[in-house]
């Protein structure tokens, strides 16, 4: 099955979606998605497939701030240790940050926090896996591959949007 990408402008730029019929398998934040595709790859000009309209829908229900977690069909391509620090992402809480050692001491390797850090920095799905939420042990914003502004502005919305609907109003 051959991957299709679809650019789509949002809130923080231009993200462009990757995969096929079935699964999503990649998000590339503004920075990447700037790039040009990758050669094997078509863009879909027609009606986008299953999977990568599924996650335009849900991605501008978040933007809107009426999507706390995604219900997607996902293809990451990773190593055993990436898929897990990957997995352990999507529990992080909407709205929550924690550190690259609580991330570390999460999955049972209390002392990894930099290859949790190295793997958190290859998630191909931001956003979708929330590699976000995770910020430094001194609370600062670290390393993001759409870079700190974008990190902080999904922080941000995940704030206000949580603030706002603590109540659990339009949570999903």
């Amino acid at each position: 099955m051959s991957k299709t990408y679809h650019d789509f402008d949002t809130p923080i730029g231009i993200l462009r979606l990757v995969g096929d019929e079935r699964h999503l398998e990649r998000i590339d934040l503004p920075n990447a998605a700037a790039r040009a595709p990758d050669a094997e790859w078509c863009e879909e000009r027609r009606a986008l497939p299953a999977a990568l309209d599924a996650a335009k829908r849900q991605l501008a229900e978040y933007f809107d701030g009426d999507r706390r977690d995604f219900d997607l069909p996902l293809a990451p391509d990773g190593t055993p240790f990436q898929l897990r620090v990957w997995e352990e992402l999507r529990r992080i809480t909407y709205g929550e940050t924690i550190s690259y050692g609580e991330l570390a001491r999460r999955i049972g390797k209390p002392t990894a926090s930099r290859a949790v850090g190295a793997a958190n920095g290859r998630n191909p799905l931001s956003i979708v896996v929330p590699c976000h939420r995770v910020i430094g042990a001194d609370g600062t914003l670290t390393g993001f591959g759409g870079g700190l502004p974008v990190k902080q502005a999904l922080l941000d919305l995940e704030s206000r949007v949580a603030g706002a609907r603590s109540w659990g109003g339009g949570r999903r």
